[in-house]
C-alpha cells in the first residue's frame, strides 16, 4: 500500500519486470528451497521482514570524468533480487561510452536535463535519438548503446535492470575491449596500421567529456537511415494521463513500447492525503524510485507481518 502523502504532491517512478513474483513477503524461507538466482539471502531467512528501503540518492557518488553514478543491485539492496538500478549524472557533453550488458536489458527514465541516445543491434540496426526529461529508453540485453549529455545543464537518469544481480562484471565497454586486445589483432580486424592505435586508452574509459555534439538533421538525408523495426524510445510524459481523485498514473508497458519486453513502467504521482489503494502484483516484482515529496509505503508479507 502506498500513499499517505505527508506535504507536496509525490511524484515518482515504479517498474516492474516481467516474469514471476519472488517470495519477498516470507516470514521465512527453508534452508532447501533456493530462489532461481541462488542461495536464500540472508535478509529472508530470519523471522522478521527484510528493509523494502533503499535510500539510492543519499549514497556516495562514484565520480567519472564528465558525470556521476549511484548503484544499487542485490549486493546494496538485498531484497531486490529481480531488478538493480543506476542514478547517473552527465554533464553537457560528457559521454557513456559505448556498452552493452550481458546479463541484463536496461530500462531508463530521464529525470531532468536532456541527452542523446545511440543504439545498435545485434543485427546491425541503429538508431540515434534525443531524450528529454519525461522520456523513457529500452536497450535489450546484448544490444550497444552509449549515452551523451546535451546540455545546457546537467542531464540525469534512473536506469533499471531487469536483474538484481546486474554489475559491471556483466556490462561491456568499447575501450576495455579495445584496450585489451593487441595492436596488431586491431590492426587486422580494422585493416588499418597499427600505429592507429597508439593513443588509444589501454583501460576502460566509462565516462569521458567532450563537446556537445550538433543538433541531429530534422530531415535525414536519403538512405542515411538503417533503424530497426521499432524504437528504442517512449515520451512517457507526453503521453496523457489516466486522473484519479487522488493523483494520476502514466503507464508504459509492452502495448505501448513494443521493445520493452521485460520491464513496465508507470510515472504515478500522488496529491497529498492521496492513496494508492492496497493490490499486489502476482507476476511481477516492484521497484520504485521516488523523484519528489514524501509519502509511506507499507508491504504486507503475510503470517501478520
Amino acid at each position: 500500500m502506498a500513499g499517505m502523502s505527508r506535504r507536496n504532491v509525490i511524484s515518482g517512478i515504479a517498474v516492474s519486470g516481467g516474469f514471476a513474483m519472488a517470495q519477498m513477503g516470507a516470514a521465512s524461507a527453508s534452508a532447501d528451497v533456493q530462489p532461481p538466482f541462488g542461495p536464500t539471502p540472508a535478509p529472508l531467512s530470519g523471522k522478521e521482514l527484510p528493509s523494502f528501503k533503499y535510500a539510492l540518492g543519499a549514497q556516495s557518488a562514484k565520480a567519472w570524468d564528465g558525470g556521476w553514478s549511484k548503484e544499487a543491485t542485490v549486493a546494496e539492496f538485498p531484497v531486490s533480487e529481480k531488478l538493480a538500478g543506476v542514478l547517473m549524472q552527465l554533464s553537457p557533453g560528457a559521454l557513456r561510452e559505448l556498452h552493452w550488458h550481458a546479463n541484463a536489458a536496461e530500462w531508463a527514465y530521464v529525470i531532468k536535463g536532456r541527452c542523446r541516445v545511440t543504439t545498435i543491434d545485434p543485427q546491425g540496426h541503429s538508431e540515434i535519438v534525443d531524450c528529454d526529461a519525461g522520456d523513457v529508453w529500452y536497450f535489450p540485453r546484448g544490444h550497444g548503446h552509449s549515452i551523451q549529455g546535451l546540455g545546457p545543464g546537467d542531464c540525469q537518469f534512473l536506469l533499471v535492470f531487469d536483474n538484481g544481480y546486474f554489475s559491471e562484471f556483466g556490462t561491456f565497454s568499447i575501450t576495455d575491449w579495445l584496450g585489451h586486445t593487441p595492436p596488431e589483432v586491431l590492426a587486422r580486424n580494422f585493416a588499418v596500421p597499427a600505429s592507429t592505435f597508439a593513443t588509444f586508452p589501454k583501460r576502460e574509459v566509462y565516462m569521458a567529456k567532450g563537446p556537445v555534439p550538433a543538433p541531429l538533421p530534422s530531415d535525414p538525408a536519403p538512405g542515411s537511415l538503417n533503424v530497426g523495426a521499432v524504437t528504442h524510445r517512449y515520451r512517457l510524459l507526453a503521453q496523457r494521463p489516466e486522473r484519479f481523485a487522488g493523483g494520476s498514473l502514466r503507464l508504459v508497458s509492452e502495448r505501448e513500447f513494443p521493445i520493452s519486453t521485460t520491464v513496465t513502467g508507470a510515472l504515478m504521482r500522488i496529491k497529498p492525503g492521496g492513496l494508492r489503494e492496497l493490490h499486489w502484483h502476482p507476476n511481477a516484482d516492484e521497484w520504485q524510485y521516488y523523484i519528489k515529496g514524501r509519502a509511506r509505503m507499507t508491504v504486507f508479507g503475510s503470517h501478520g507481518l
